[in-house]
C-alpha cells in the first residue's frame, strides 16, 4: 500500500527556514504529481505547491509563490517543500499528498489522495 511519511518541521523564528520531506513508499514515485498542503487550527486546508512526476511542471498558491519551493528526488522516493521567509501565518500542520486526481484534490476532494501524517510548523513572531 502506499505509504507517504513527513519529516522536518519544527519551531522557527519568523524570517527563517524549514526543509520539509516526504518519503514515499508503495509506488511507482516518477510517475505521479505530488503536493504540499497545510491546515491551520479554525481553517480549511490550503493548498501550496503541486509537482509532476518528472518534475517538468509545478504549480504554486499565491499565498507561498516566492518563499516556497517544491521539488522531488525520484531515487530516494522523496518531495520536498523547502520553505524561506517563514511568516507567524504560516503556523500549521503541512501534509504530504499523493493525488489520485490532482484537480479534484485542490477543489477538495481530499478522499482522491493519499496523504501522509502531517507535520508541525510553528513560526514564532
Amino acid at each position: 500500500q502506499v505509504q507517504l511519511v513527513e519529516s522536518g518541521g519544527g519551531l522557527v523564528q519568523a524570517g527563517g527556514s524549514l526543509r520539509l520531506s516526504c518519503a514515499a513508499s508503495g509506488l511507482t514515485f516518477s510517475r505521479y504529481f505530488m503536493a504540499w498542503f497545510r491546515q491551520a487550527p479554525g481553517t480549511e486546508r490550503e493548498f501550496l505547491a503541486a509537482i509532476s512526476g518528472t518534475g517538468e511542471n509545478i504549480y504554486y498558491a499565491d499565498s507561498v509563490k516566492g518563499r516556497f519551493a517544491i521539488s522531488r528526488d525520484n531515487a530516494k522516493n522523496t518531495v520536498y517543500l523547502q520553505m524561506n521567509s517563514l511568516k507567524p501565518e504560516d503556523t500549521a500542520v503541512y501534509y504530504c499528498s499523493l493525488p489520485r486526481n490532482l484537480r479534484t484534490v485542490v477543489g477538495g476532494q481530499y478522499e482522491d489522495a493519499y496523504w501522509g501524517q502531517g507535520t508541525q510548523v510553528t513560526v514564532s513572531a
